[in-house]
């Protein structure tokens, strides 16, 4: 299933890894793509929304 997120503090490649890193690590498989200038993040993983989310929100970036 894809998801969809707007992810705001992100402003470099460090930025764009940490996010992908903080995905999978609630599902390994999960296909991550980052879009650095719109600060979108599309995610292909059948886990639910909120747990993505927070993974990413612990990582340091706001989920919008």
């Amino acid at each position: 299933m894809s998801q969809k997120f707007e992810v705001a503090g992100m402003s470099c490649g460090h930025c764009v890894s940490a996010v992908q890193n903080a995905v999978q690590t609630v599902d390994p498989e999960a296909q991550v793509t980052v879009d650095l200038a719109t600060g979108h993040v599309d995610v292909v993983s059948e886990q639910p929304r909120a747990d993505l989310a927070a993974a990413i929100e612990n990582a340091g970036y706001k989920v919008r």
